[in-house]
């Protein structure tokens, strides 16, 4: 699932794109209607065809339809504060220009915001080209763009030229987006679900009702969450996503959440949906800062500013470690100090402001989530601490050499975070409580996959499975060495020994979503459904075999009494209602034990048995006898000495 987010200047033509794109009107306040312009967040969705947010996970699988959350964000400065609510959570931002206008005040503030926001990727989009006669001037407009967001997160993005009015570019925008969505990696699923609220309302019938997005992890119908920072507890009544209820919402999804348990008005905008004891809202954290090189002026050690993460704003006080103060263009670390608690995690990132005059300062990522206490500014430990938590936080260290070597054991996955064996283990032991880490037994040795892989492997081994199924109703399941071949390739470069596929199916086993044999592979509770003519013609087959289970028909006559149905002929077998033994002579399963056990018994009174004794014994012809005897060799029960059978 995948959001994107609008930016732009007032007036430039944001609303009109998204109604544009999606047919839905995201400005749903009286007073936005009647002064046309955007006041508060307004949200939609739209169906980009061909896109394949995530990576399919069948190289041949076909690209479906995927659904898109749009949030659009005020344009006018006296809104800034309700467009930062909307921009936290989003995976593209649409930075909209209008081409009559070109690049404006507000433009570059968006701009700056959703660099420092480290907002993945971005288009570009020159709107309003139906009031511009002159190809010059679009020309000199772009050129303006690229020199604006050089130096940016959204340097090099594409830029399309776009009129909402005649629909010029709207196709050329929508592959645009698509492409760009398709290359992002899928959102990682921490199995830590926490959904920052940037709406809460009453719905007659339903209740309180909250929306935002939801990142790290899934939310279903029925779960226990609460609200944080306050600690309210409630329960999942209902999900949408798009208006369409679902029973479970996945990472990166916009969602709108029933909540059983809390009334309305206990609610704000900033609050956060967790599991119970999943995240700790805290007064106190660790950050890396950079301000804008534009900035008003430095920020000074102690100084007031407003902390602004996910859809939350928090007055705050800058503890300015290291130094007097940060320079504009500086990076520096600061303990930012919040007058009510955030729900943050390491990794976030937010904007400061000063709060008179309201501008935007900088931004940062939180480093340290729960710091504990105030840091001596001064402290070299401190700072060195804190320049080895940037690259990371120890778990996103950990999920990190997950992803780059699935499946690797627990001492490798230490090596690779550089983490010491104390640090690891209790990281290891907290994502494997949370879900976000599987431990799986793979012959001798344990291995750990994250979860966003298993989730990867999973999809890849059930899309294969069904398509068999599919194009082979009457199978009872795929061949392992065909899942093999084909997860290979979902595995890549790392290599999928017998081990790990057997590690792999038995995990996807006890999650309840295939069953199998030695040989084969099949959805759980699948079972080949036969039609009536299929269903009569089994009964006349098996018939015909109990009817001379030491001379049954021949593989020919056996296909002819299907109606020449060979799939169905196939299922017989691997089903095991019939066998095939050498000769290409066919038996019931039963037909063989019970033949077995007389030729058993005679050689048990008699000392042994000679091929024309077991033919008169059972009353059939050699080639039924030589079958079985060779069967029962094969299976250790006799053994050859001459031209007699003896008991092993």
């Amino acid at each position: 699932m995948r959001v994107i987010g609008t930016a732009g200047h007032v007036d430039h033509g944001k609303s009109t794109l998204v109604r544009a794109l999606s047919g839905i009107d995201p400005d749903r306040l009286k007073e936005e209607k009647q002064r046309g312009m955007t006041i508060d967040l307004g949200f939609a969705w739209m169906e980009l065809p061909g896109a394949d947010f995530g990576a399919s996970a069948i190289p041949d699988a076909q690209a479906a339809p995927e659904m898109v959350g749009i949030v659009d964000v005020p344009g006018h400065l006296d809104f800034i504060k309700n467009m930062l609510a909307g921009v936290g959570g989003i995976d593209l931002v649409l930075l909209v220009i209008a081409a009559d206008e070109g690049v404006m005040p507000q433009t570059r503030e968006h701009l700056a915001i959703i660099d420092l926001l480290a907002v993945p990727t971005g288009v570009v989009v020159l709107t309003k080209i139906d009031l511009v006669d002159d190809p010059t001037w679009l020309d000199l407009v772009e050129l303006d763009v690229a020199e604006l967001v050089e130096g940016t997160r959204l340097a090099g993005a594409p830029i399309v030229r776009v009129s909402a009015a005649t629909g010029a570019g709207l196709d050329a925008l929508r592959a645009t987006l698509a492409a760009r969505l398709a290359q992002m990696p899928a959102r990682r699923d921490r199995a830590r679900p926490r959904l920052g609220i940037d709406r809460a309302f009453t719905l007659s019938g339903f209740g309180t009702i909250v929306t935002g997005t939801l990142l790290d992890g899934t939310l279903a119908v029925g779960d226990s969450v609460v609200l944080l920072p306050s600690g309210l507890p409630a329960r999942v009544r209902g999900l949408q996503t798009h208006k369409q209820s679902v029973s479970e919402g996945q990472p990166g999804s916009r969602l709108a959440i029933n909540l059983g348990g809390v009334d309305a008005a206990e609610v704000q905008r900033g609050d956060v949906v967790a599991r119970p004891g999943s995240l700790q809202p805290t007064l106190l954290l660790d950050a890396q800062v950079r301000l804008l090189a534009d900035a008003h002026g430095p920020l000074k050690h102690n100084a007031r500013v407003d902390f602004f993460t996910g859809a939350s704003e928090i007055p705050a006080r800058a503890r300015v470690l290291g130094a007097e103060a940060i320079a504009p263009g500086g990076v520096g670390w600061v303990q930012l100090r919040l007058e009510r608690p955030a729900v943050v995690v390491a990794g976030d990132h937010f904007i400061l402001r000063t709060p008179s005059p309201s501008a935007t300062l900088g931004g940062g990522v939180v480093v340290n989530a729960q710091p504990g206490r105030r840091w001596r500014r001064h402290d070299a430990a401190v700072l060195t601490r804190l320049a080895a938590l940037v690259r990371g936080a120890p778990d996103e260290l950990v999920l990190d050499a997950l992803i780059r070597a699935p499946f690797a054991t627990p001492r490798q996955v230490k090596e690779q975070a550089s983490l010491d064996d104390a640090a690891a283990d209790e990281v290891l032991a907290q994502l494997e409580a949370q879900g976000a880490v599987l431990r799986l037994q793979a012959g001798g040795e344990q291995v750990l996959l994250a979860l966003d892989t298993w989730h990867r492997f999973a999809a890849a081994l059930m899309q294969m499975v069904e398509n068999f199924h599919a194009q082979n109703p009457l199978r009872a399941g795929m061949p392992r060495s065909e899942v093999r071949s084909r997860l290979q390739v979902v595995a890549g470069d790392v290599s999928l020994t017998p081990r790990l596929l057997n590690a792999l199916l038995t995990h996807a086993t006890q999650a309840g979503l295939i069953e199998g044999s030695d040989a084969l592979i099949w959805r759980a509770g699948y079972v080949p459904a036969l039609n009536a003519a299929q269903s009569a013609a089994v009964t006349r087959t098996l018939a015909a075999f109990a009817a001379a289970p030491a001379a049954p028909p021949n593989p020919g006559e056996t296909l002819a009494l299907l109606g020449g149905d060979g799939p169905l002929f196939e299922m017989l077998l691997e089903q095991g209602r019939l066998v095939r033994l050498g000769g290409d002579v066919l038996f019931r399963p039963q037909d063989v034990e019970a033949m077995a056990a007389q030729v058993g018994a005679h050689i048990a009174a008699h000392g042994s048995i000679t091929m024309a004794a077991a033919r008169d014994l059972l009353n059939t012809s050699r080639k039924y006898a030589q079958a079985l005897l060779e069967e029962m060799d094969a299976r250790r029960v006799t053994r050859r000495e001459g031209d007699l059978r003896v008991l092993r």
